[in-house]
């Protein structure tokens, strides 16, 4: 077995070597030579795997880059926009937050909150050990004993079913059969009221899935119940209830402030929007093929005395109103989008800290405590200067002309609510009153037929409208139904209820 010597002179890879010192090698003999020629390999391959690593690092940080890239442009493009609320936007598109280091519960020094003991008590029942649970013994009775009080809803739910007589007589002066009305259930139907409305509350209240409300009563409440026929039913309700809407509509162009914003919907899988205009007192919901002015002269049939509230979109400007209020937290998300999708530079940085300012200062006014009149004129007057100024200003930044543009059209409308009691400066009012409607989206995929669209706006109008009003939806309507049957007119729309304040 032969062996290398290690020659005298060594190079390192990438070095150069000069004729003499491979001469010198060489005289050395064939093992140095041997020897000379291994370790240059070895560095050599140790050198290319290192830069094989290298490369193959370089190509998946390029390859995640452009994955990024590609994912913020579609976003971009399809998902994220300045009037998108934060509620809608799709969770892997927001930025991850530290958790907050509150401790659930009730401040230390406040009173806590629990169950109140039942008022009623349906049966009692004695618990006593015969023996030690421990060693088995015999038991010293004593008279110490512990209440406790569990309330739960009994096994054997079971429907109440009504066998109507109805008898028919003859009556000589109107020469026909009359008959008593039956004021437990809607004519034609064969379910009574807290039945339709229990399972309409649960569908445009709630939020449930049809085959969700079937399996309720079919498995729990042991009434077998139909997807169709409870859809019947409710269109009947809404036919009933149609009155309400209405009075629900003139009372919101009635209203001091108004509240409104849209979404997509679909009816018979074709685009169509859900406008909602809500107040304090009452909410309204209406679907419309178009989202531009037909649909808002719909709904405004007469100039508008109050307040409205609205984000930017440009269908608003149509309005015949008194005063609009801007959202300014619409224009803080436009600001936050440019900051995250477009090329910043210029002046964009400038015209964005100035911007935020000139709002932060307007809010916290609006929030004002313990300012005099006087100081909050001189302060509200320095605001609308500093907004004159703002926009008056020449900006080279395409994104800041364009909000520039924005700001000089809604000049007069960004700070209305510092200037009129009740009206806020953001809609979020609005944005919470859709969101029931954007849940039924989610869960029933908006309606079928244009029957199927006014039974939806009607019923989670008039239950947006109770809940609103503190009245209890169920009662209400088993109560208003009876009372048509009974009396042939419908009674109005309750008002805020007295225990609700």
């Amino acid at each position: 077995m032969s062996t290398t010597a290690e020659p005298k002179i060594k190079a390192e890879v990438g070095q150069s070597l000069t004729e003499a010192q491979a001469r010198e090698i060489y005289r050395q003999g064939e093992e140095a030579v041997v020897f000379f020629m291994l370790q240059q390999q070895a560095r050599l391959f140790a050198q290319s795997q290192q830069m094989l690593a290298q490369s193959r690092q370089l190509a998946e940080s390029q390859m995640s880059t452009a994955v990024q890239g590609v994912s913020a442009a579609s976003l971009k493009a399809n998902v994220i926009s300045p009037t998108v609320p934060s509620g809608m936007q799709p969770v892997y598109t927001k930025a991850s937050v530290p958790k907050r280091r509150k401790r659930p519960g009730r401040k230390a020094g406040h009173q806590g909150v629990r169950r109140e003991r039942p008022e009623r008590i349906d049966r009692v029942k004695e618990h006593r050990l015969a023996s030690c649970p421990e060693c088995h013994g015999q038991l010293r009775r004593c008279d110490r004993i512990r209440r406790r009080y569990t309330e739960d809803i009994p096994q054997d739910i079971k429907p109440q079913v009504t066998e109507h007589v109805i008898h028919r007589d003859w009556c000589p002066k109107c020469r026909r059969f009359v008959e008593p009305v039956v004021p437990e259930a809607m004519s034609g139907c064969t379910l009574g009221h807290r039945v339709v409305a229990l399972s309409a509350w649960l569908h445009y209240g709630l939020g449930q899935s049809i085959s969700q409300i079937v399996e309720v009563f079919n498995h729990h409440l042991q009434l077998q119940v139909s997807p169709g026929g409870l859809v019947q039913m409710w269109r009947r309700l809404a036919e009933q209830l149609a009155g309400w809407y209405e009075q629900i509509h003139a009372d919101a162009l009635r209203s001091a402030v108004l509240h409104a914003d849209e979404t997509g919907w679909r009816v018979n899988g074709k685009t169509h929007w859900l406008w909602c205009f809500s107040t304090n007192q009452e909410t309204l919901y209406m679907i419309h093929k178009g989202r531009g002015g037909p649909a808002l002269r719909k709904f405004f049939r007469e100039e508008f005395a109050g307040t409205l509230v609205c984000d930017f979109w440009s269908a608003y400007n149509a309005v015949v109103s008194s005063r609009k209020q801007r959202c300014l937290v619409h224009l803080l998300r436009d600001l936050d989008y440019v900051e995250t999708y477009r090329k910043l530079g210029q002046d964009w940085e400038a015209f964005a800290k100035l911007l935020r300012r000139l709002l932060g200062d307007a809010i916290r006014l609006w929030k004002r405590d313990g300012v005099d009149e006087r100081e909050y004129a001189s302060r509200r007057q320095r605001i609308a200067e500093r907004l004159s100024s703002l926009v008056e200003r020449s900006w080279e930044h395409v994104e800041v002309r364009r909000l520039c543009k924005r700001l000089r059209r809604h000049q007069d409308e960004l700070f209305v609510f510092l200037d009129h009691d009740g009206v806020s400066f953001e809609n979020n009012h609005a944005e919470r009153a859709i969101r029931p409607a954007v849940i039924i989206r989610k869960n029933s995929q908006s309606n079928r037929s244009d029957r199927g669209a006014v039974t939806q706006t009607t019923l989670m109008s008039v239950y947006r409208t109770l809940k609103q009003r503190g009245c209890e939806p169920l009662d209400t309507l088993v109560q208003s139904l009876r009372s048509h049957l009974t009396a042939g007119v419908f009674p109005p729309l309750p008002q805020k209820s007295a225990t609700n304040g």
